[in-house]
């Protein structure tokens, strides 16, 4: 494919995206340049939960639902956020049977990071060392990548939490014990195990929740299934501590208390979403790739058609015998596809029959013949456009139509600018570089991939980012994705390493006015990192929505402290991107065809023309 951008444009226009060329179409609205920034798993609850708006505007959280108090400590409504135990040894179910709630949580467990070394990462030893692999921070950031190490050994009891061995039954502040700039655990999230955490049931729908999703299995699942499903039973089913997480889902921070600075600033002075999701259920694959296509991808044939992928890699989230909720088949190297328009795989009958069974029902969008993809895969295309034939967990390439395809078509210029990719190797080689190739949707892409000019403007480096930046030459439409150090991932990053990223970007950017002026920032997390969110969770079809997640809308034209309630997802940035430039759908199936959600005062988060998700329009100021 050859658009009129590229055909018009000189080699390397894209990624500086020059305004002389006639094929760029213009903005309907002041924003001139959007520019989009992913971290990585983080629900709303975790880091927003006790923030109170300056504006006065209403912020749903824990703090404003009383599950806790100010001081982080248990509120008056604590149940509402109580984990059950629940049973599930026979066929999968996104609703188990549940039993007594945890009076006490199963202990947290500690994550990786024990100590400090250069020749693993970060933390690094030195400031020397930790300026070597990076360019993304500023100068006096460095030293966030030399602290925080747990000191403890992984998957042993987080002693650093206050009462981590008693803990009542919901939520818990994870500050001061584990301090804010430390590492953590990771919390499971896979797409069927995301799933039976919320809970969802039809015949507990009621009009404020219409989709009936309790939010109480979180820690249930932690500690049954986790990210295992590798095949091998465990030698005690029932042990709440196999699985390598404990109940590290209910942490959160609290902003009252001096936690995430940089983005409680923000908030105070842009925009603050708290009712923006993450648009699939589980990790950061699935949500990636749905954030750029606007839709779920599927294995493919060498002809490009549907194919069924091997058996071992077709999810089967059943109990193995004698388990407790232990998935049969469930990993990185043993499931992640479903053929979710087949009643008889496993795990789609109960999702579809549930979907079916809302008030409204709910078209699940699985097409005959298709596996789509749920889990971590890489893409099919390395890094030089070549499809990766070594690698036997890669997606093979993808022919479907993505954002980037549309803003190429209609000539308006964007890159994805993700962290290393200077540095990404033909071959596969994570040790090399922490570029994310499966949290850029367009590496997936046989459209851009394969096009060595589209390829070459289209996927840079954040340091062309800031080339583009300090010429005032930024392409239309930046993502930028930090890498695996910097984008605040639990275990292997921190949030406050993913804000510094973040400050970095807003630094240089202000030091240009005019481009400042004409810039929307949008400010979110891949996923919700399988953290605990005690908000509505609107299902738009087999694959999500899924638990919030934070946004921020940084932009002259957002100053105020105003909190958005208007339903949205990752899908709304495209649905901004469209509406802002008036460019056309992504497919005719993709999600940026649902209408704006209409939403009625006495219920404020829930469209009552859903499936709905908003264009993020009515957050800004013009």
């Amino acid at each position: 494919m050859t658009s009129r951008f590229i055909r018009n444009a000189l080699p390397g226009a894209l990624l500086l995206g020059q305004p002389a060329l006639a094929a760029e179409p213009p903005a309907a609205t002041p924003v001139k340049h959007v520019i989009v920034i992913y971290g990585e798993n983080r629900s709303f609850d975790h880091l927003f939960a006790t923030y109170r708006s300056p504006s006065g505007e209403t912020v749903r959280n824990l703090l404003s639902e009383g599950i806790v108090n100010d001081d982080g400590s248990p509120g008056p409504n604590f149940r509402k956020a109580a984990q059950f135990r629940a049973a599930n040894t026979e066929t999968y179910t996104p609703h188990p049977l549940k039993g007594a709630v945890y009076i006490t949580l199963p202990p947290p467990l500690a994550g990786g990071r024990e100590a400090p070394a250069d020749a693993k990462g970060a933390p690094f030893e030195t400031v020397e060392a930790a300026a070597k692999v990076t360019s993304a921070l500023l100068r006096e950031d460095l030293r966030l990548m030399t602290v925080g190490a747990t000191g403890l050994k992984p998957k042993t009891v987080d002693t650093r939490i206050r009462n981590a061995e008693h803990l009542p039954g919901g939520p818990f502040q994870l500050t001061p014990g584990v301090p804010y700039e430390s590492y953590s655990a990771n919390p499971v999230h896979r797409f069927y195990q995301a799933v039976q955490q919320a809970d969802c049931d039809a015949a507990t729908a009621t009009p404020a929740n219409p989709s009936g999703c309790a939010n109480d299995l979180y820690a249930w699942v932690e500690v049954t299934t986790g990210t295992g499903g590798d095949g091998k039973p465990r030698p005690d089913g029932f042990n709440d501590r196999t699985t390598g997480e404990g109940a590290a889902a209910m942490g959160f921070y609290n902003v009252q208390q001096g936690d995430m600075p940089d983005f409680t600033a923000l908030a105070n002075e842009y925009t603050l979403a708290d009712n923006y999701h993450q648009p699939a259920w589980g990790g950061t694959g699935l949500s990636s790739i749905i954030a750029g296509f606007g839709d779920a991808i599927w294995y493919a044939g060498p002809d490009g058609n549907p194919a069924k992928p091997p058996a071992t890699q077709i999810e089967n989230p059943n109990p193995q015998p004698g388990t407790d909720n232990y998935y049969i088949q469930d990993g990185y190297k043993s499931g992640s596809y479903t053929a979710c328009a087949d009643s008889t795989q496993p795990g789609v009958a109960p999702i579809l029959r549930y979907l079916a069974a809302l008030t409204k029902p709910v078209p699940a969008k699985c097409e005959p013949g298709h596996y789509y993809l749920l889990n971590n895969y890489r893409p099919g295309y390395l890094a030089d456009g070549t499809k990766d034939t070594t690698h036997a967990f890669a997606i093979p390439p993808v022919p479907v139509r993505s954002i980037g395809d549309v803003m190429l078509d209609a000539g308006l210029s964007f890159a994805w600018f993700g962290e290393n990719w200077n540095r990404a190797k033909p071959e596969y080689d994570p040790a090399a570089n922490s570029y994310c190739d499966l949290c850029n949707p367009f590496h997936y892409q046989t459209s851009i991939m394969t096009s060595a000019a589209i390829r070459r403007s289209a996927i840079r480096d954040t340091a062309d980012f800031y080339d583009g930046l300090s010429a005032g030459t930024l392409p239309a439409v930046s993502f930028l994705k930090p890498g695996g150090m910097l984008d605040g991932h639990p275990v292997s990053s921190t949030f406050p390493l993913f804000e510094a990223f973040v400050r970095k970007v807003l630094v240089e950017l202000k030091k240009n006015p005019e481009l400042w002026n004409n810039t929307a920032v949008f400010v979110t997390v891949d996923e919700a990192g399988g953290y605990y969110d005690s908000g509505y969770i609107q299902p738009l079809d087999f694959f999500g929505d899924g638990p919030r997640i934070p946004l921020l809308i940084v932009s002259p034209w957002t100053r105020g402290g105003h909190i958005a309630h208007q339903y949205s997802d990752h899908v709304s940035i495209l649905k901004f991107i469209e509406a802002n430039w008036q460019l056309p759908r992504i497919s005719n199936r993709s999600r940026d065809n649902l209408p704006n959600p209409i939403q009625k005062p006495d219920r404020p988060y829930v469209p009552v023309n859903g499936p709905a998700i908003g264009d993020l329009m009515a957050a800004f100021r013009f």
